[in-house]
């Protein structure tokens, strides 16, 4: 249980703080409105750093489906725990996303673009087609799993993990994540998306499920090539 509740919570918190950067730079009258790119990057990252710190000696602090599963491929993870991670990782980032809303909730009602309503939920492209969108979150999730097992090999001080991962999450979103928002992980934007569908949002528009495939099987597809390649180099 108590892995359980690490995976829930600690998806929950990067979820809460990810989607969090996102509102507050794109929806109206918040004061960090328009700060652009490099901010949702940076605040991302740490987004992915600050859980990593709290619950990694707990459950690993996987929280992405994609790491999970990859893992598992290639013998590094038991099958047999991987719904119960992807159960946590779903309710947390679901969780995630609706504390979103009830903290921002004034500025949904001062934000009529529906497109930026839906940006602080899930990910959607820049340019709209569909095998280079996916293409995209294949080799995003790609980086983020090789380069968390890569790096993993590596001899450095202790307590220094978390912040090289957020370091993969900081540059995978400066060098890779203009084309669709870098999902690269399915939780992060499916369980928002369905937040998004059901809760009361202001004014919202619709949850884009035409696309919403995309940012699930490509990074789960992703996250196995990366380990597959890290065994076959290491």
């Amino acid at each position: 249980m108590s892995t359980f509740l690490a995976e829930l919570l600690g998806t929950m918190l990067l979820v809460f703080l990810g989607n969090g950067v996102v509102a507050n730079v794109v929806l109206k009258k918040s004061k960090a409105e328009g700060s652009g790119w490099l901010t949702i990057s940076w605040g991302w990252a740490l987004a992915v750093v600050i859980p990593v710190f709290m619950f990694g000696a707990i459950s690993g602090a996987h929280f992405n489906p994609a790491v999970t599963i990859a893992l598992a491929t290639i013998g590094k993870f038991p099958w047999n725990s991987v719904a119960p991670y992807l159960a946590a990782q779903f309710i947390g980032a679901f969780l995630g996303g609706t504390l979103v809303l009830l903290f921002f909730y004034p500025h949904y009602k001062e934000t009529e673009d529906k497109g930026a309503k839906l940006a602080t939920f899930s990910t959607a492209p820049a340019l709209r087609n569909k095998l280079w969108n996916f293409v995209s979150e294949v080799l995003g999730t790609f980086v983020l799993v090789f380069g968390i097992l890569g790096t993993g090999t590596a001899k450095v001080a202790e307590g220094f993990g978390p912040i090289i991962v957020g370091g993969i999450v900081l540059a995978i979103g400066i060098c890779l994540g203009g084309t669709t928002g870098y999902a690269i992980n399915p939780a992060r934007d499916l369980a928002p998306r369905i937040a998004h569908a059901i809760l009361p949002v202001p004014n919202k528009g619709d949850s884009d499920w035409g696309y919403s495939w995309i940012p699930v099987i490509g990074p789960i597809i992703g996250g196995i090539l990366g380990a597959i390649l890290f065994n076959l180099v290491y």
